[in-house]
């Protein structure tokens, strides 16, 4: 085990560094130059006392512009190495310190969906599988097929549509109440980011159990097909004790590893769901940072982003074997 994880980090590294350079030339070959834009606007602040020439040759010092791709690579690499991506364009302080501002009310809407979505998907795809050909069976099929057709705009739209607009139990958009926030106790205040992040989490539930529910019903029938299920059924077994003991747990197997490498989502933010509904995650963050030419977050971002799916597979190698006795990691 010790030598797989070692083996399989090292392995990261190395896919990290190439994933790296991508990014970086990405940001390089722009056919926009943003960092052009970014020098006019620090000459143009007030109280500034360097031409957009000067402040042009310091953006394109710090971040390797002037080195080539290979040698404005290694400068980059250098200071992300220690944690130093430089600062955000748009949010005006350090890209890590933006991040830390806003990482937790992704984690926090991620969490919650993803909990919402094990509980709901999974015993639904398992009911569908027990009871095959059957009513529930294909209420559970359309109702997953119509989650997976449906884009997050659309759900996104609807919810607010009916629950905020025309039932006013919910705000459309933002993270707290404008009017109200600032007279709440901690508790209430706690309370108010709940509320508001209750359609954004049920447009992530929409969109995903879906899928999930299609995955297990899928394998959950494979595995009541085997033999060693109906040698359990011969011999007497109650079907309760076939199902939850003997068929669910090897179902277990391949669904621990999709939510082990469902890792970046739950870190990384629902972009299009948080810019929807004006959510201040990650999602938002960086979106917004893209959309304008961002480059130092966006580049922190997608490295970020690189990570967490790096460390995603890797645990989902983990629970496999953890979960399947039969898998051995050397």
């Amino acid at each position: 085990m010790g030598k797989f994880i070692v083996k399989r980090l090292l392995l990261s590294v190395v896919i990290l560094f190439f994933v790296m350079l991508i990014i970086y030339t990405l940001m390089h070959c722009l056919p926009t130059n943003y960092i052009e834009t970014m020098a006019r606007q620090l000459a143009e602040r007030p109280g500034s006392t360097k031409s957009a020439a000067e402040w042009l040759a310091d953006l394109n010092a710090q971040y390797g512009m002037d080195k080539g791709i290979i040698g404005g690579f290694f400068t980059w690499l250098k200071s992300a190495a220690v944690g130093d991506f430089g600062t955000s364009w748009v949010h005006n302080v350090e890209c890590t310190e933006k991040f830390s501002d806003v990482i937790w009310v992704s984690f926090v809407l991620g969490a919650v969906a993803m909990v919402l979505e094990v509980i709901i998907a999974i015993p639904l795809g398992i009911l569908a599988a027990k009871k095959q050909y059957s009513g529930i069976d294909y209420f559970v099929t359309v109702l997953a097929m119509v989650c997976i057709s449906m884009p997050t705009f659309f759900v996104a739209t609807l919810l607010k549509l009916v629950f905020g607009v025309h039932l006013g139990w919910f705000e459309i958009a933002g993270l707290t109440s404008a009017r109200t926030f600032d007279t709440l106790s901690q508790f209430g205040k706690i309370m108010n980011m709940g509320w508001h992040l209750v359609l954004p989490c049920v447009t992530i539930v929409i969109i995903s159990i879906g899928g999930l529910m299609r995955y297990t019903r899928t394998n959950m029938l494979e595995v009541m097909n085997a033999d060693y299920i109906r040698t359990a059924r011969a011999k007497g077994l109650p079907e309760k004790r076939v199902i939850n003991q003997h068929a669910f747990r090897n179902t277990l197997i391949p669904i621990v590893t999709i939510l082990g490498g469902s890792l970046p989502s739950l870190f990384s933010g629902a972009l299009i769901t948080e810019q929807l509904f004006s959510i201040p995650g990650i999602g938002y963050t960086s979106y917004q940072s893209m959309i304008v030419g961002d480059i130092p977050f966006t580049m922190f971002y997608l490295t970020f982003m690189a990570i967490l799916t790096l460390i995603g597979n890797l645990i989902a190698d983990l629970l496999y074997a953890a979960v399947d006795p039969r898998v051995r990691l050397s």
